[in-house]
């Protein structure tokens, strides 16, 4: 079976951009294939496996060529070896599949192979400019002259020997950590840094089909900083569903920082997957629907409750209580909801309820309510909440126990309602409240 091998060099980078992480790069690169090894500041795919997966060998180049890119990487280049694509990706050369093996890697000089390049000087000396040439030499005198590494080099890059890496193995958690090119003085300046990172995370996620819910992005500040400053700080951002849209993230943390103020210069990044859970993939259809094209409910919610606060965006829970008032309760989007499943009320539930009961005329022992109202069904009783107490103005606490028998009455001019009889002592007459309209 071919090979298809791509080599990234993580140690060309600009002087302007910060250092990269080999191995960060191969945890990354560990979505598109498990066969992924790192040594020293190269990082090797093995992708021959991924093509159909990832729709074809254009699809899988340009995916892992964006990626590569946006962590930093410049040198990268795809071959029928592990070395043959080093030696391109050190040439400059891209594509080494361009032509025949040898007519690629023959005009390239001796320091596009390590073990060459150790010997360059004698090789040199001999007359030696490219790889065509260390090849034309007598190879009996080239295994009695230099180490045995030469020959074995040569014969892997041009795929007369097989190769053989330690693969990369998959982490249980991530953490990842980026020194920064120069001093951050602001918080939206940590974006530039901690969407490498996020890239980094977004592969993880991939590799091991899962998405994040919460992460936490860790600042430390500069050496030369104030006493009171701390030594770093922090940010949690959440989601509402798993994902691992590193796009979606990024606007997610860019909305928190710009609500950040730094105390002191930040030196070093740091970002934790804190919450992971499994991810499940959407189902897909032969047949293109317009929907999937917007924006997700939730992507925008998130996006709002980022630059409006978690007590701005708020959705209801269903609570198990018997009082209707205090079945649902509010609480941030991001928050976890309960395991267990809440047990329906027996009996009518009206559409609206009124936030404050209204209390209503009797007339003859009938509630009136324009006009009388007729009892259709009832009575039910709802009592409790002995146990929920709140706080008085004055400091005090009162609780809010309900005694109440509900029926629901029809009004010729507003339709069907829901109404109470307050269970009063036993000295005072019983009261009628409205509090629920049936839809």
């Amino acid at each position: 079976m071919t090979m298809h091998w791509a080599a990234l060099l993580t140690d060309d980078a600009c002087d302007s951009s910060p250092p990269i992480d080999p191995l960060g790069v191969a945890v990354w690169a560990l979505q598109f294939t498990p066969r992924v090894a790192q040594k020293g500041a190269t990082v090797w795919l093995e992708v021959a496996q991924s093509l159909r997966l990832f729709g074809g060998e254009d699809p899988l180049h340009q995916c892992v060529e964006a990626g590569a890119i946006e962590l930093g990487v410049r040198a990268l280049a795809w071959a029928p070896t592990s070395l043959a694509a080093l030696a391109c990706a050190r040439a400059g050369l891209r594509d080494g599949f361009a032509g025949p093996l040898g007519q690629v890697l023959d005009p390239l000089p001796l320091k596009c192979l390590d073990a060459v390049n150790a010997h360059a000087a004698t090789l040199s000396r001999l007359g030696c400019k490219t790889l065509a040439d260390v090849r034309q030499l007598p190879r009996g005198g080239i295994s009695r002259r230099f180490d045995s590494q030469l020959l074995l080099a040569l014969d892997q890059a041009y795929g007369l020997r097989p190769e053989n890496y330690p693969w990369v193995t998959l982490p249980e958690t991530f953490s990842a950590k980026l020194e920064l090119p120069g001093r951050v003085d602001t918080a939206p300046a940590l974006m530039f840094g901690a969407r490498r990172l996020l890239l980094q995370m977004g592969g993880w996620l991939a590799a091991r089909h899962c998405g994040v819910t919460a992460f936490t992005l860790h600042w430390c500040h500069d050496a030369m900083r104030a006493r009171d400053a701390g030594e770093g700080g922090e940010i949690t951002v959440r989601t509402a569903q798993p994902t691992r849209n590193v796009d979606h993230l990024s606007r997610l943390l860019i909305e928190n920082l710009a609500k950040v103020q730094l105390l002191a210069p930040a030196g070093e990044l740091v970002l934790h997957a804190t919450e992971v859970t499994p991810f499940i993939e959407e189902k897909r259809s032969l047949l293109p629907d317009a929907r999937t094209t917007c924006e997700a409910v939730d992507q925008v919610l998130e996006r709002i409750e980022a630059r409006l606060g978690k007590k701005r965006v708020l959705r209801p829970l269903l609570v198990e209580d018997t009082r209707l008032a205090w079945m649902a309760r509010w609480q941030p989007m991001n928050a976890k909801k309960p395991a267990s499943k809440v047990r329906q009320v027996p009996g009518p539930q009206p559409t609206w309820i009124l936030k404050n009961p209204l209390k209503l005329d009797v007339r003859d022992e009938c509630p009136l309510y324009q006009g009388p109202l007729q009892l259709l069904l009832g009575p039910q009783r709802i009592e409790g909440g002995w146990w929920h107490r709140v706080k008085d103005a004055d400091g005090g606490q009162h609780s809010l126990q309900v005694a109440r028998d509900y029926w629901v009455a029809l009004s010729q001019h507003a339709g069907a309602l829901w109404i109470f009889q307050q269970r009063p002592p036993s000295n005072e007459a019983a009261c009628w409240y409205l509090h629920g309209i049936f839809a």
